[in-house]
């Protein structure tokens, strides 16, 4: 067992606050500035406009769908080691993505080794910094949440500079060298006491002894529920909401990051212009996250958050209505002020309501579950809107499309996290008397020393994670 080094709530977990703003100011933005390199990817490859949306969704899906994987090697090798790997995964597939010569060699290296990449090192801090805060995790996953903003507001202006000198492969091959900044954050990182018992390996029956076949599906199937969350998903109604709400939500939330700038440029304006489109829509949330999570971490916001949750998504999705009226660059910088506040929302709650619906040494495996289903989304969303694109040749079905997902699925989470808690509600005082008249029979003298009247405290038993 590692020594411990930290405690949760102590000076070092800032240090790994910063390392995670940071982390997901290089990882979870990065795909908005792909925007940016779209038109010119598909005239160098001669390709439509459904063809190459499958690189941002590609990329998007793996950034997502390697969450159980990255549980497993949470698990196994801790956060440390997951988050130096994605960072070398996430720049070996740009630099070879620089030399691709099709779009297929492109979706294999900057889009799915990279995205795998990112995927450890994102989905690694998250964990990490769920662990290093209790007391502050609202607050901590707020300000960590910056780096979002951050990279939102760098990277276009970025890749627009770079794109304009050394156009997408040069681009590419300095996104690589960038990415290897994950592999110091992920340095940070040290062993954290937690009152979280560590899992047990239990001995197999042996019954499944005698039959290697048998044997060796009990064990994937335990590994599979383990780190998939199916368990949760049955018995967790409240996670089972969270699940579908999301995969709602990640069907049309993905579209404005990747059609605002070709849709911009698209009626006349100057790619400059458009690319500093997405820079507004991340400064202004470099301001509005902190101000935010200070003021949604006070108890008084606590029973409100899944409700604040669900009210970002839905004036998200009617926010995008805004772009099928005009593409006038006033009204696109009206548009992406609104949709900032919108964003700030969501970026703040998605993981803590997460983290409010599962028990906390299980949010790894239900991440894992969420991501999978996100990247399914987010893989298939943007084709189906190029293919819109290609068929109609008219930009604002992209965006009706998006509205009608983010509204149908903050409408679908407000009401049933209601009709939940409303049910909660009514079970608990049976629940409570059930447990009392159980748990009062049990109950043993309380522990006395040489002053009866001072009761003994019970010993804090800590454990060690594997970060």
């Amino acid at each position: 067992m590692p020594r411990v080094l930290e405690h949760a709530d102590g000076s070092w977990s800032w240090m790994v606050l910063v390392a995670s703003l940071v982390t997901q100011a290089l990882t979870i933005s990065f795909p908005i500035c792909i925007g940016v390199f779209f038109n010119d990817l598909q005239r160098d490859f001669q390709a439509s406009n459904s063809e190459t949306s499958w690189f941002p969704s590609i990329l998007g899906a793996m950034l997502n769908c390697g969450g159980p994987l990255c549980s497993i090697l949470v698990g196994r090798f801790g956060c440390r080691v997951t988050m130096m790997l994605g960072g070398m995964l996430a720049s070996l597939g740009l630099v070879a993505g620089s030399f691709s010569r099709s779009l297929s060699q492109l979706f294999l290296t900057a889009g799915l080794i990279t995205g795998l990449g990112m995927c450890f090192s994102f989905q690694s801090c998250i964990t990490a910094l769920g662990l290093y805060f209790v007391r502050r995790r609202p607050m901590a996953n707020g300000l960590a949440s910056i780096g979002i903003s951050l990279g939102v507001t760098v990277w276009p202006v970025f890749a627009r500079y770079l794109l304009e000198n050394l156009g997408w492969r040069g681009s590419f091959l300095i996104f690589g060298g960038v990415m290897l900044h994950c592999c110091v954050c992920g340095a940070i990182i040290r062993p954290v006491a937690t009152d979280v018992a560590p899992e047990t390996k239990e001995s197999p029956p042996p019954a499944l002894l005698k039959s290697p076949t048998r044997s060796w599906l009990a064990a994937c199937g335990t590994t599979v529920q383990r780190h998939l969350a199916f368990d949760i998903l049955r018995h967790n109604p409240g996670f089972c909401v969270y699940v579908l709400g999301m995969l709602g939500m990640h069907l049309g939330y993905t579209l404005p990051h990747i059609f605002l700038v070709p849709y911009a440029i698209h009626h006349g304006i100057e790619e400059y212009w458009a690319a500093l489109l997405i820079s507004i829509i991340g400064f202004n949330n470099i301001f509005l996250r902190p101000l935010a999570a200070l003021v949604t971490g006070r108890p008084f916001f606590i029973p409100f958050r899944k409700y604040l949750f669900s009210g970002a998504i839905l004036l998200n999705g009617l926010t995008n209505l805004v772009c099928t009226v005009s593409a006038d660059f006033r009204v696109l910088v009206g548009y992406c002020l609104v949709y900032s506040v919108s964003m700030c929302g969501i970026g703040i709650f998605i993981f803590q309501v997460l983290m409010d619906t599962v028990p906390m040494d299980r949010f790894p495996s239900a991440l894992g579950l969420f991501s999978i289903l996100a990247g399914f989304a987010s893989l298939v969303s943007p084709p189906m809107a190029g293919f819109l694109l290609d068929t109609t040749n008219n930009f604002s079905y992209v965006f009706f499309m998006s509205s009608f997902f983010l509204v149908s699925s903050a409408l679908f989470l407000g009401g049933s996290f209601y009709v939940l808690q409303r049910r909660e509600r009514q079970r608990g005082p049976a629940k409570v008397e059930r447990a009392t008249s159980e748990t009062t029979p049990m109950q043993g003298p309380p522990l006395e020393g040489k002053d009866s009247s001072k009761m003994q405290p019970c010993p804090e038993t800590t454990y060690v994670t594997s970060v």
